[in-house]
């Protein structure tokens, strides 16, 4: 091929920047390439065609092409779009973030093919200060409320569940109970439910907690629970219903005393000081965890605020509706509003700008200082979260690998250690 006909059959592009993460290339392929493409399309469904009154392959390429038209055209721009514009991009080396979406296609036998293709890659931007950030310091202290509260903790962990006999339901006992339910409108019978109830809980119905009250192990009470139109439980709400309750077991708890017998059968501890020495070590620990990466937080946001970087809106929204997701899940199971819905996603999508500001911010700065996640790096962070989550090493690098979360888990370990690097050289008083 000579030097001419290589221009010939050059596609044409001209790569347009609208802002600092959107891009826009015009593309022409020429019509030649366009053609030979075509016709060999043609050819394609020529030999596949099932035409009446013509062998396989036989009849006209013209009948072909006008019957098949739609679904040739549709071929031939499957076959060229992708190719070209990859090709071009490649060319230009340029780090996409989004699938280009194409759009003003033209497209007419005998003349090039034109169109446009808008995508999105990562920002460019030069970093503020990002060394040397003046922080005021935590102070971290533990007190005595604190350590009294983790040693309730402890205590409450440790208690028993008495069986009573002998007396009725006082509140405070935890009482295993069956019940029936009647709607009392439809007359139809609810399912039958074993629950255990804290007697007196104020989560539990006025009325329930006041019949349960002086019953007795296999003793019934019915009483009737008018709910209001409003109730949480959409399946209950404005209808009366009869209730019998039966009770199957009561159990009282019982807090074992806080003293050195307590103590000891905790494990290595001789008496109760020496317990609250290693509560107080551990608190003093967590604490100091929690204000570094409040500092480390402190960092990132005086960064953050000082850097005015243009967000891919692709990742923004795919961020906003990863927390969204995740939010939605976490609250309780109820109808939501349009409106309610709505001022969700917009304070998801501020923490999503947030959340991928500081992602850009930690990022350029691996890259700037070079930083590098060696194997040894990975097989220690890999290790620490089997150990968190008490199962196999071998378990956790399996799940991992079959998810695909290797390059997550390699982003995680470098941006600790970027998040490391800035708390070491912050000025902190």
């Amino acid at each position: 091929m000579t030097e001419n006909n290589k221009e010939e059959n050059k596609t044409k592009s001209n790569l347009k920047t609208i802002s600092q993460c959107k891009r826009e290339i015009e593309l022409e392929v020429p019509s030649k390439v366009v053609n030979e493409e075509f016709q060999k399309i043609i050819s394609q469904f020529s030999s596949r065609a099932k035409i009446h009154g013509f062998r396989p392959g036989k009849a006209p390429k013209e009948l072909v092409k006008s019957m098949f038209y739609s679904e040739i055209e549709r071929s031939l721009l499957d076959s060229i779009l992708p190719k070209v514009l990859n090709e071009e991009l490649k060319t230009l080396n340029l780090n996409l973030i989004n699938v280009p979406i194409v759009k003003d296609l033209h497209f007419k036998e005998g003349e090039p093919l034109r169109f446009k293709a808008y995508f999105e890659i990562w920002p460019d931007f030069k970093l503020p200060v990002y060394k040397k950030v003046r922080i005021k310091k935590k102070e971290v202290t533990v007190t005595e409320e604190e350590l009294n509260q983790y040693l309730s903790t402890l205590q409450q962990r440790s208690a028993e569940y008495i069986p009573i006999e002998g007396r009725g339901v006082v509140d405070g006992d935890y009482v295993l109970v069956e019940i029936k339910g009647k709607d009392l409108e439809l007359n139809k019978f609810l399912p039958n439910e074993k629950v255990l109830i804290k007697a007196g809980h104020p989560d539990n119905e006025k009325l329930l907690n006041e019949n349960l009250l002086g019953l007795k192990v296999a003793e019934e009470r019915k009483f009737v629970l008018n709910y209001d139109q409003n109730y949480q439980n959409k399946k209950l709400a404005g209808k009366k219903i009869e209730y019998n309750l039966k009770v199957i077991s009561i159990k009282e708890k019982n807090l074992p005393r806080l003293d050195d017998d307590f103590a000891k059968e905790l494990g290595e501890y001789d008496k109760l000081d020496d317990l609250k020495e290693k509560l107080k070590k551990e608190i003093q620990i967590s604490k100091e965890n929690a204000a570094k990466r409040e500092i480390a937080e402190e960092i990132i946001e005086n960064i953050s605020d000082n850097l005015n970087v243009e967000l891919p809106e692709t990742l923004v929204e795919e961020e906003n509706l990863s927390l969204l997701k995740h939010r939605l899940s976490q609250l309780p199971q109820k109808e939501f509003k349009k409106e309610d819905i709505k001022a969700l996603k917009e304070e998801g999508k501020k923490q999503a700008e947030k959340n991928l500001k500081n992602h850009l911010i930690l990022k350029k700065i691996a890259e700037v200082e070079g930083f590098k996640v060696s194997e040894e790096e990975e097989n220690q962070e890999l290790k620490a979260i089997a150990k968190a989550n008490n199962i196999p090493l071998a378990k956790v690098i399996d799940s991992i690998n079959k998810e695909g979360r290797k390059e997550e888990l390699r982003n995680n370990i470098l941006f600790k250690k970027t998040v490391d690097f800035l708390v070491e050289k912050a000025i902190i008083k």
